[in-house]
């Protein structure tokens, strides 16, 4: 695994491999995307507080990582799973696909653009592909381990570092209200340290945004694996540095990521605060 708080600087072994997975995430993304944009129904928001429409959503989450395992099983049948909504086999090959199918449930719901198809191909744990289709915005994010960040094909780097005060952080908030409370407490203490504060609402767009030089920073508490694994590994190769407490991975307690120069003293920040708990 790459150390936490550096980005890669290392080059798979086998490009062959990586650019077969690359191929076919590539393909899976655009397609589960077209999936969710096309068969979203256009008045899908307007009974937002009753079942239906969560159904709706619900029903298009599960479609579009069938439609994704599906077709990385028909090209590679011993390959494993692990996906947001159940899919879930070991697999043989050493090779696992790690997926989130719908990133941005709510922004789906209410008709907001900015939620995306996220894909990423472990090896052995590592993370080697990865790819963050925003249908919306209609832009392709990808990332080889070693061979940098692409925006539809186009190098992409994060930003030069701010001072932290002048850094444009974004944010995410869970769903448990408890957690979503100390969260809220958390960001009212680091609006005055920094420029100011975004919530996208997808954090595999957010991890795409810094690597983009769209934000400087951005952090998170609660994500999943297939939240932040493409995401990570793009915002890496674009430069930026990600961890989760410091000396850790990012994981559930805690996901950062930020520009060079930005990502210490806004680890430390959260650190300092206990973002990792109530």
């Amino acid at each position: 695994m790459p150390n936490h708080g550096t980005p890669n600087h290392g080059t798979p072994a086998d490009t062959a491999l990586t650019a077969e997975l690359l191929a076919l995430a590539l393909e899976a993304a655009r397609r589960a995307g077209a999936l969710l944009r096309d068969g979203r129904p256009d008045d899908l928001a307007v009974a937002a507080t009753k079942s239906s429409p969560i159904d709706v959503v619900t029903e298009m989450d599960i479609a579009a990582e069938k439609l994704i395992t599906g077709y990385l099983a028909e090209h590679r049948p011993d390959d494993g799973f692990l996906g947001e909504e159940g899919a879930s086999t070991a697999g043989s090959s050493g090779i696992r696909w790690v997926i989130d199918p719908l990133d941005g449930t709510v922004n789906y719901l209410y008709g907001l653009p900015t939620w995306s198809v996220s894909i990423a191909a472990e090896r052995d744990g590592e993370r080697i592909v990865g790819v963050v289709e925003i249908p919306m915005r209609r832009e392709t994010f990808r990332a080889v381990l070693g061979g940098g960040a692409f925006l539809n094909d186009r190098p992409v780097h994060c930003r030069p570092a701010p001072p932290l005060e002048r850094a444009l952080v974004s944010t995410g908030f869970n769903y448990v209200t408890t957690v979503k409370t100390h969260q809220a407490r958390i960001a009212a203490r680091m609006i005055p340290q920094v420029r100011d504060i975004r919530r996208g609402g997808s954090a595999a767009v957010d991890l795409c945004d810094v690597a983009a030089g769209r934000l400087e920073g951005y952090y998170e508490r609660g994500l999943h694996p297939w939240d932040l694994a493409a995401g990570d590994l793009i915002a890496r190769e674009a430069g930026a540095l990600t961890g989760g407490r410091p000396g850790t991975r990012p994981d559930r307690d805690l996901t950062v990521a930020a520009t060079p120069g930005v990502f210490e003293p806004l680890q430390a920040l959260l650190e300092e605060y206990g973002a990792w708990h109530d």
